[in-house]
């Protein structure tokens, strides 16, 4: 079973450049350490300080080696900082999905994954 870690974020609106930087650094980090990255979302309309991370794992056992890579990783610490530091993430929360088989990944111009 497939599953994907949605990471919410209440972020400070004043500092949506810092988040988005800190975002853009995952982007490097996350693949490397073994988490398969959807993307990270910032708010458009609607509310201002709602951001979303969305990150898929083969199984919950590849989650838990992943967090282990990812606290050692330094360019991941290095990015931990970054947001303890700067104190623009207010507040964040995960949820944990199962990814239903033939959904995800999918093109609208084939009908296939990616």
């Amino acid at each position: 079973m497939r599953i994907a870690c949605l990471i919410r974020y209440r972020i400070d609106p004043f500092q949506r450049e810092a988040f988005q930087a800190y975002a853009e650094r995952w982007g490097r980090v996350i693949p490397r350490c073994g988490g398969e990255l959807i993307g990270y979302f910032l708010p458009h309309e609607g509310s201002n300080d709602i951001a979303w991370g969305l990150v898929a794992f083969d199984t919950l056992a590849g989650y838990e080696a992943y967090r282990a890579r990812l606290k050692a990783d330094p360019e991941g610490r290095e990015n931990f900082d970054f947001a303890r530091d700067r104190r623009f993430i207010l507040r964040e929360e995960r949820s944990w999905l199962e990814i239903v088989d033939g959904t995800f990944h999918r093109s609208a111009t084939t009908g296939t994954t990616p």
